[in-house]
């Protein structure tokens, strides 16, 4: 432990750099994370707009590709500090004190963040017994707490190692290090997000391009017990003016085409060309006062995501459709046959597939 606490890496000038760009790091992914948390459950006061259309897939995709760079750096601060954590007397004074247990909570709560993350992206949650959405959130505050205390308490060591040349030889080789691995992680990644990078995203859990007409999907139709609907379908719309449309009903209705993305919270987005009745041609066909907003419900009986509230600015969006073709050809089943939601802006859990009842919300 002593000649491996010894080595000339682990200075204060490298540890104040990795934390610096940890803070950054992270201040930049909790702002992206809680700004998605806001759009999928809004409080009264925040207002999310349709347009540009893109904003949410860049948001999301930067929120996750930070996340993986964190990764590198997190592990990189970790070792640079870890012989501190077994100094000893293990408590000097009740500075002391606040410092050790604001890493204690620092260093969990990030890790928390990372792996849950990480095993969210691979949408593989048989580890964590928990619901990841919730536990992500509020792990995510408890980290920012931490990372406050943390840097008001260690802020006079930090300037003072800043005040020291910049360091050479082995030290300047390991930061290099890192800042190479955290360009590699996202480099391999990004391409999911960024689609010029598709062709280097080896290490990407999802490949925008694959999936039924191309584009991937998080739930089959199979897994949702969702079966093809045929002349027996109906589509209800409920407002001042209800009605119930048949398939050949929504087919005579006039079409519009809109090439928008669907970007999923995991962080992979794609684009394609939608082709569907207007939503807000769906309201004033029911007579919807301005300003309304929709919920929209899906034939999936089961799941948390079988309805969705659609904002009043994306309800007045042209661009937002009940779409029936994708790309110029009839919906696959996996992508919501016979219509499903797609509006511009807004999380691929919230673009509900399937769609049997449409209401109008104040």
């Amino acid at each position: 432990m002593d000649d491996a606490a010894a080595s000339p890496v682990r200075t204060e000038r490298v540890a104040a750099t990795l934390g610096i760009a940890l803070g950054v790091g992270f201040g930049i992914c909790f702002g992206t994370g809680i700004l998605s948390h806001l759009v999928q459950h809004p409080p009264g006061w925040f207002g999310w707009p349709s347009r540009p259309v893109q904003l949410y897939r860049v948001t999301q995709g930067l929120h996750v590709a930070t996340g993986i760079a964190l990764v590198p750096l997190l592990l990189a601060k970790l070792w640079t500090v870890y012989p501190k954590l077994f100094e000893r007397p293990p408590v000097r004074d009740l500075g002391h004190l606040l410092s050790r247990l604001s890493v204690t909570v620092l260093v969990a709560s990030a890790l928390t963040e990372v792996v849950s993350g990480g095993l969210n992206i691979a949408r593989w949650y048989a580890p964590m017994p928990f619901f990841f959405t919730v536990a992500h959130h509020w792990t995510a505050w408890v980290a920012a707490g931490a990372l406050l205390v943390h840097s008001g308490l260690k802020a006079p060591v930090v300037a003072r190692a800043l005040r020291r040349p910049v360091p050479s030889g082995g030290r300047r080789a390991f930061l290099a290090t890192v800042g190479a691995a955290i360009g590699v992680v996202t480099l391999t990644t990004v391409g999911q997000t960024v689609r010029p990078l598709s062709r280097l995203d080896v290490l990407a859990p999802r490949r925008p391009g694959i999936g039924p007409q191309g584009l991937p999907v998080n739930k089959s139709a199979t897994e949702a017990g969702v079966s093809r609907a045929g002349a027996e379908y109906r589509l209800r719309v409920v407002g001042p003016r209800s009605r119930e449309l048949s398939l050949a009903d929504l087919t005579a209705l006039p079409h519009h085409s809109a090439v928008l993305p669907i970007a999923c919270v995991e962080g992979w987005s794609a684009s394609a060309r939608w082709t569907g009745v207007r939503v807000r041609d769906l309201m004033a066909l029911v007579g919807a006062p301005p300003g309304s907003r929709l919920r929209v419900e899906s034939v999936q009986r089961g799941g948390l995501y079988r309805a969705s509230t659609l904002p009043a600015a994306a309800c007045r969006d042209p661009l937002s459709l009940l779409a029936m073709r994708l790309d110029g050809a009839e919906l696959d089943l996996d992508h919501g046959y016979p219509c499903r939601l797609i509006a511009p802006n807004l999380p691929g859990v919230m673009q509900t597939k399937w769609v049997t009842r449409l209401e109008v919300l104040p």
